[in-house]
């Protein structure tokens, strides 16, 4: 089987580094074969851009169970806002495979075969909107940029905004970003999981992942240039009946330990939820009251307030009507942009 993955860059920079993940597998996972080029249209690859990657100077690498591996640089620039494309073949079978479900973003699967290497769409013929296998693009940028991860939810990987089109508020903010003078510009790197909580979770296949306080350091903290964690997250964990003592112990956890590792954590509020399968008047009050700490208790290095960039002036419980993708939980593309602009770009620095 061979994937190809789709994934956008925020900064620039050269010398890029891939992060392959067997995390969730059940046996080892071996890779012959992995290619990265500048998308196209689809699974097409613009013509000539495709160069294959290598691991310790092999072509192959055999990644155990629960690890990752990180190819060799690949020199040559990359430019920022760009679409790559990202093709393994996998050799043998897979076990239990590491996906990101839910990503807003098509990926591709080919027909049997090693197609990596494959600049036409010809053998992808079958659609999928996961990433495989692929936990992140590195890159060394002209001058220092640190980054921001968005640790979250549904809410985070953007369900509700159109497939294909980047419009995810975490985009929105890398392009608010790119804007900026070189030295005030960071990156972002997305680390939403649709059904994430911050408390509960189980890493099995089909599953909303590990939870937040079990996968920051893996998904988050380990990655290079990490300088501030903007989290977002906590609607599902008062789905499943979490209390606000228990939500904010949760919170405090993430807090100390991201800066017991040197770095800062922004807290973003809660979205409305008042006309989604979520909604009882006790769970918006359990909203209410996160919220409130979030935004009071002065023990997050800042705040996001995503709540007041999303509500409904007249029923502050709801998502304004244009902001609403259909289920009264999750922002749809304009939503998304109104969450994207909430932030303040200097403050997320935390200096």
């Amino acid at each position: 089987m061979t994937v190809r993955n789709i994934l956008r860059t925020s900064v620039g920079g050269k010398d890029l580094r891939i992060r392959v993940s067997n995390a969730n597998g059940d046996q080892p996972l071996v890779t012959d074969s992995v290619y990265v080029g500048r998308q196209d249209s689809g699974a097409s690859v613009v013509p000539g851009s495709s160069r294959r990657l290598t691991f310790g100077g092999s072509t192959a690498v055999t990644i155990p169970p629960g690890a990752m591996a990180i190819s060799d640089p690949l020199p040559g620039p990359v430019p920022a806002l760009t679409s790559l494309t990202v093709s393994l073949h996998v050799v043998g079978t897979t076990g239990v495979i590491t996906a990101h479900n839910r990503a807003m973003q098509h990926s591709y699967k080919s027909t049997s075969g090693d197609h990596a290497a494959d600049e036409s769409s010809t053998t992808y013929q079958t659609e999928s909107s996961a990433w495989y296998f692929v936990n992140a693009a590195i890159v060394d940028a002209p001058e220092q940029v640190e980054t921001v991860a968005t640790l979250g939810d549904s809410i985070t990987s953007s369900v509700g905004t159109t497939i294909d089109t980047n419009r995810r508020w975490p985009d929105v903010l890398a392009d608010r970003y790119a804007q900026l003078p070189e030295p005030r510009r960071l990156a972002i790197s997305n680390e939403g999981i649709s059904g994430n909580r911050v408390l509960g979770g189980v890493a099995k296949a089909g599953s909303a992942g590990a939870s937040a306080l079990a996968r920051l350091d893996k998904d988050v903290l380990t990655k290079p240039g990490v300088r501030t964690v903007l989290v977002l997250e906590g609607i599902n964990d008062i789905y499943a009946g979490a209390t606000t003592e228990e939500l904010t112990a949760g919170y405090r956890q993430l807090i100390a330990r991201v800066h017991a590792a040197g770095r800062c954590i922004v807290g973003g509020t809660l979205t409305p939820m008042g006309s989604s399968f979520v909604y009882t008047p006790e769970k918006e009050a359990v909203r209410q009251a996160v919220n409130t700490f979030i935004r009071s208790s002065r023990e997050f290095d800042g705040v996001a307030d995503f709540d007041a960039a999303t509500r409904d002036p007249a029923d502050p419980a709801r998502l304004a009507a244009a902001y609403d993708g259909g289920d009264g939980l999750h922002p749809n593309d304009a939503g998304n942009a109104a969450m994207g602009k909430a932030p303040n770009l200097d403050s997320l620095r935390c200096k």
